[in-house]
């Protein structure tokens, strides 16, 4: 029987739990946590099948073990790994949100021949903890992996113990990894806690404040409500990438206050412009063969049942939605729902359907 011991009952960790023990009961779970009572809630919720708070020893018996504790965390324990005599054909693997240093702890261990595979799911929620866990978090979510020297069965094995999890994997190297999420997740988490900030210093003296913040901040700003201690972990172990992203970040506001400051129509527009280029051209055409989703926006109108309606058309049609995010309602103001497709197939039908309710199609990317 194999026996899969996860490290880390967080938010990420039991998510991952949930989602083997969907499609193979027969797998032994076996959790480990600092935390005594996230252990009791874990056991009493089922979330896994046994717990305890000595990795060391749990590690000796595991077929698999996942680390699916915070970066510095991880490679601790892939330095306590390195010192173990593990089963000869155990296959480690984390999900840690940086790379490069993850891979670097887990050497030790590969000159031992045991198998390591960095991954990382690219999901997650504002909620945290044993009990926020789900199975279904990660569906139809990029899984990032960095297989360094692990072979092609290992990898395939990993991804059949994970299959419940739905995801779309990609193959990357650390590099490419820490560049990526530096840009696409690092540095915007960066700059929405900036902006945040910023905001409230500069209306600390009005009674209104942050009070009429709705609609595109709080759209834009979302991201700032993450786990702080998570996040300064995580930007100390991206640091070179992250560092450079903001520069040029800074670059780019300055050129654009330039601008502003000289006037320089021309200038600003083409600002505006690039950006409006770039992003509306985010898709398929420009991502070649990668994965990708397919949205539609829509109005909706602020009143009982509205959200319930278009949800349930596309139910009795069978057509798969991924997600679903309103980008902005007010009383009294229509609302932009965000619809998330699979496929350019079903994202067309749904327009069809959703058109023939007289519902006003915003755009489809």
């Amino acid at each position: 029987m194999t026996k899969v011991l996860i490290n880390g009952l967080g938010l990420i960790g039991s998510s991952l739990a949930l989602a083997i023990k969907q499609v193979a009961p027969a797998v032994t779970i076996v959790g480990s946590d600092r935390q005594s009572a996230t252990l009791s809630q874990a056991q009493a919720h089922q979330i896994v099948d046994e717990v305890t708070t000595d990795f060391s020893k749990a590690a000796l018996a595991a077929d698999v073990i996942i680390l699916a504790g915070p970066v510095s965390v991880i490679t601790a324990n892939l330095a306590e790994l390195a010192t173990l005599t593990l089963k000869p054909h155990v296959l480690v693997t984390d999900v840690g949100s940086t790379k490069q240093s993850v891979m670097r702890a887990a050497r030790p261990l590969q000159q031992q021949g045991i198998t390591f595979i960095g991954g990382h799911p690219l999901a997650g929620s504002h909620k945290s903890g044993v009990l926020a866990g789900r199975a279904n978090l990660f569906e139809n979510a990029y899984y990032l992996l960095v297989p360094g020297l692990a072979d092609t069965a290992a990898i395939q094995q990993l991804q059949q113990l994970l299959r419940g999890l739905h995801v779309k994997w990609l193959t990357v190297t650390a590099i490419q990894h820490d560049r990526l999420v530096s840009q696409i997740s690092h540095l915007p988490h960066v700059v929405a806690a900036a902006l945040v900030n910023q905001t409230q210093n500069t209306l600390a003296d009005s009674p209104l404040g942050l009070r009429l913040a709705a609609g595109g901040f709080k759209s834009i700003t979302r991201i700032a409500s993450a786990d702080p201690t998570m996040w300064t972990a995580i930007l100390l172990n991206n640091a070179t990438q992250i560092t450079s992203g903001l520069q040029g970040y800074i670059d780019e506001l300055t050129q654009v206050q330039a601008a502003i400051t000289a006037k320089n129509e021309p200038a600003i527009t083409r600002f505006f412009t690039q950006a409006k280029t770039t992003r509306d051209a985010l898709g398929p055409e420009r991502l070649g063969s990668l994965p990708n989703f397919y949205d539609l926006f829509l109005n909706v109108p602020d009143q009982v049942g509205a959200l319930a309606d278009v949800t349930q058309r596309l139910a009795a049609a069978r057509l798969n939605l991924v997600n679903i995010h309103i980008l902005e309602i007010r009383e009294e103001v229509d609302g932009v729902l965000q619809l998330t497709f699979d496929s350019a197939a079903t994202q067309t039908q749904a327009a069809q359907l959703l058109a023939a309710a007289n519902y006003q199609i915003v755009r489809k990317s």
